[in-house]
């Protein structure tokens, strides 16, 4: 899936928002996420060498938010279910590691 650039900027916007929304301190969600602070500003960025990456950072962000009982802040292209997408690895989202 390839995005045009102005996908691209609504889905770096949708990242960062709902990142805010969390609460979550970079060095925490790494942590959480087995990377690193700067690989985590890179899957922030959409700059990842895995398409997968994004998703694992959004469901993270995502899961994390309606625990507080917030409501996400909405995707444009992130968003149902990624297992419905052939072109991406199910198994690799699931695992829930940006490592």
């Amino acid at each position: 899936m390839s995005l045009t650039p102005d996908e691209r900027a609504a889905t770096i916007n949708e990242l960062s928002q709902n990142f805010d929304l969390a609460g979550v301190s970079l060095n925490q969600a790494a942590d959480e996420l087995h990377t690193t602070t700067d690989h985590l500003r890179q899957v922030l960025n959409l700059q990842v060498t895995r398409i997968e990456e994004p998703w694992i950072l959004r469901n993270y962000l995502v899961s994390i938010i309606l625990d507080q009982g917030k409501e996400p802040y909405p995707f444009s292209k992130l968003n149902g279910d990624p297992s419905r997408y052939p072109f991406l690895d199910d198994q690799f989202i699931q695992r829930g590691k940006l490592a």
